[in-house]
């Protein structure tokens, strides 16, 4: 769906450039395999199998979208010949038909990884150097010259080929180590864990001891998303689910996050996937208030990353439909048109950002704030985890302060803007709302 000839692809990407964020994290995964691997047979003795056509297609609309701003770019997906299985593994012809058979293989062939550390640099150097040389010498020219800032080494490693820690911190050095060459201001992040990652793959990887000499550790990864307690749990009970889940995922941060201060404390943290489960295969299941409490739950692990000074929180995921986790989703895969996730992410992006002081804050009630200072002044960010209207005195005046907010009746449409005339408000269920005071 973020395809060229996708009907949502101009909404989508325009979506992403009003958006301006940095850090924007693209993942080419596997159900697609021509679409995110570069080189799906090995090469012979008289020939090579290098096709950038789907690749490029995406890649292109991506760093148009996101000129001035930084991305992460993953194509977390290795060549299936660079593992050992039992048979060839097949992929679909149609770059567009779904396959979720691709992954396949827990060894590589070549275990020293210096042939899918190979693949890497061609990779980088196809988008980076305007092009590169292949196996057998033949030179490929791209005329792609972008800034890449930062690299993130494959995905979910502990699922996706049950990668352990010890061969994960082989593969990423030797990948690492090659794209360096290419490109020597590239900064890299690893591990991209999973939500159930254990803290030995941690300790592992931080140990700068387990890494070759000059390998940079620039940054670490991993993911979190809500889920339902049980099968078939009604809507109403999500919103103790998500946020008691998300409260668990905090208490595992804190405890990462000794172990990174303690082993590498230049290391960055970006947990860079965050979204919501609920296990629905079309879509069709899903209300419009289910958008609105997602976001709230992103809104709070924002605020409560932010307390704790991780680097990056990024919302999982542009673009989900029916076979690609449709309730994950920011856009609405029929119509183009971004959901309350996006627009409450847009609301924390524009509101919020580095060189802002968190104030002290009290309050009362069954909701979230944090009063924040700010360059174009004094905001508190009020986020409604419940399926209730909530009333919250201000203590302050109110003349010249405005409130943005994003909620169900704004649903597909901008923040909305008020100005505001009592010294009230009132949260919809599962609202996200910033008061700015002049």
């Amino acid at each position: 769906m973020v395809r060229p000839s996708s009907p949502i692809h101009e909404n989508t990407f325009k979506a992403l450039k009003n958006l301006g964020a940095d850090y924007v994290r693209y993942v080419p995964w596997f159900p697609y395999p021509k679409m995110a691997v570069a080189e799906l047979k090995p090469p012979t003795k008289t020939e090579t199998f290098w096709d950038f056509t789907y690749l490029d297609s995406t890649m292109e609309a991506l760093m148009n979208a996101t000129s001035g701003h930084s991305v992460v770019i993953n194509f977390s997906t290795t060549p299936a010949w660079m593992w050992k299985t039992d048979a060839p593994v097949q992929y679909p012809d149609d770059a567009y038909q779904v396959s979720w058979n691709y992954n396949q293989g827990t060894v590589l062939r070549d275990t020293t990884a210096k042939e899918v550390a190979g693949y890497y640099a061609r990779l980088l150097s196809w988008y980076t150097k305007g092009g590169f040389t292949d196996e057998l010498g033949k030179y490929h020219k791209s005329n792609h010259f972008y800034k890449i800032p930062y690299w993130e080494v494959l995905n979910e490693p502990d699922f996706e080929h049950s990668i352990s820690p010890q061969l994960y911190a082989k593969m990423y050095d030797a990948i690492v180590g090659a794209m360096k060459k290419i490109s020597p201001s590239t900064k890299f992040i690893g591990m991209s864990l999973a939500f159930n990652a254990r803290p030995e793959h941690f300790e592992y990887f931080l140990n700068h001891k387990n890494h070759q000499p000059g390998i940079p550790l620039d940054g670490i990864s991993y993911h979190f998303y809500g889920t339902r307690s049980y099968n078939n749990e009604p809507l109403e009970e999500y919103q103790y689910a998500f946020f008691d889940k998300a409260d668990a995922f905090l208490e595992k941060v804190r405890f990462i996050e000794s172990i990174r201060k303690r082993l590498s404390p230049k290391t960055i943290t970006t947990i860079n996937e965050i979204g919501t489960i609920i296990g629905s295969a079309t879509g069709e299941d899903i209300p419009a208030v289910y958008w609105n409490l997602s976001g709230a739950m992103y809104a709070y692990v924002f605020l409560e990353l932010t307390k704790m000074g991780i680097d990056v929180a990024g919302e999982s995921q542009l673009v989900g439909y029916p076979t690609q986790y449709p309730d994950v989703s920011m856009m609405d895969w029929k119509t183009g048109k971004p959901n309350s996730r996006y627009w409450i992410l847009k609301l924390l992006k524009d509101n919020f950002g580095p060189g802002d002081r968190l104030v002290a804050t009290a309050a009362h009630g069954d909701f979230y704030c944090q009063a924040f200072s700010t360059a174009k002044g004094k905001k508190i960010l009020f986020i409604n985890p419940r399926n209730k209207q909530e009333k919250i005195s201000l203590p302050f005046d109110v003349k010249d302060a405005t409130i943005q907010y994003v909620d169900e009746q704004t649903g597909e449409n901008p923040v909305a803007r008020e100005q505001l005339t009592e010294k009230s408000i009132t949260l919809q269920p599962y609202e996200v709302a910033v008061v700015e005071m002049k």
